[in-house]
């Protein structure tokens, strides 16, 4: 009579183990997803606002960790094709996003647009050599004027599209110092290393070192854009299409506005 009770009690223990290895077991899958990182390469132009953004995200996902690679937006794009690790990618011009997807290098519908800036004629506070224009800027008394290269830095290349819809290029061309990011725009005309700079109307507002001369007519420059896409290598295509809901919010958006840029907040 004991046998089938020792047969019936061995049941029951393997039934509990493997109940018990299920508990066990769940808990690890939580656990890897809780520690999930999202690799996010973006303009330099946002790293204010993005910085910002990260612990208001991270209240209603404390598990999702966010490590921001902020660069020329030219420059970005080359280390994503390259093989550089990361799961979104938010530029400040359409063709870098445009050739990452004609590469295929993009998760398909993910692509949306985060934000609108302006181009702003800037000049140190402190002193300025009478720039009211963009016309003064072939003015003599005026040596250098930083821009962000054209090839790799999109403002440089708005900057280059409005000298030559004003009829100013070949005049201003051999003042121009050309920077790898907008922020070094707005550093060179801070320090006085230039009598003026174009970059973005966000750079200009968070400084209390320059002001702006004068904002160029939108007609004469392509729509300064902000395109954010997830990135087929990422590993965590999910997790990164969350985040860039959450950049779509009305949350983030007042973020953004307070930095100056361009959202549609309701």
């Amino acid at each position: 009579m004991k046998r089938p009770i020792l047969v019936l009690s061995t049941a029951a223990i393997t039934s509990g183990l493997f109940a018990v290895g299920f508990r066990l077991v769940t808990p690890t899958v939580v656990v890897a997803q809780s520690n999930t990182n999202l690799v996010v390469s973006a303009a330099a132009s946002l790293k204010e606002p993005l910085d910002e953004i990260k612990p208001l995200y991270q209240q209603t996902q404390p598990n999702i960790n966010i490590s921001y690679n902020f660069g020329a937006s030219g420059a970005l794009q080359q280390q994503i094709e390259k093989g550089a690790p990361s799961d979104i990618y938010i530029s400040t011009a359409k063709n870098q996003v445009d050739a990452l997807e004609e590469k295929g290098m993009l998760v398909p519908k993910t692509r949306g647009i985060m934000a609108n800036n302006r181009l702003v004629l800037i000049v140190p506070k402190s002193h300025s050599v009478g720039i009211t224009s963009f016309y003064t800027l072939a003015d003599p008394k005026v040596k250098k004027i930083a821009i962000g290269e054209p090839k790799n830095v999109p403002s440089g290349r708005y900057a280059k599209q409005v000298f030559k819809k004003l009829g100013i290029f070949e005049k201003v061309k051999p003042k121009l110092v050309y920077v790898d990011k907008v922020s070094q725009v707005l550093a060179s005309v801070e320090s006085g290393n230039a009598d003026a700079g174009l970059g973005y109307a966000t750079d200009a507002k968070v400084s209390n070192k320059v002001k702006v001369a004068v904002a160029a007519d939108g007609k004469f420059y392509s729509p300064i854009i902000y395109p954010v896409a997830v990135l087929k290598n990422s590993s965590n295509v999910e997790a990164a299409k969350e985040f860039i809901k959450f950049l779509s919010s009305e949350q983030a958006k007042v973020v953004l506005k307070k930095y100056g840029f361009i959202v549609n907040v309701k």
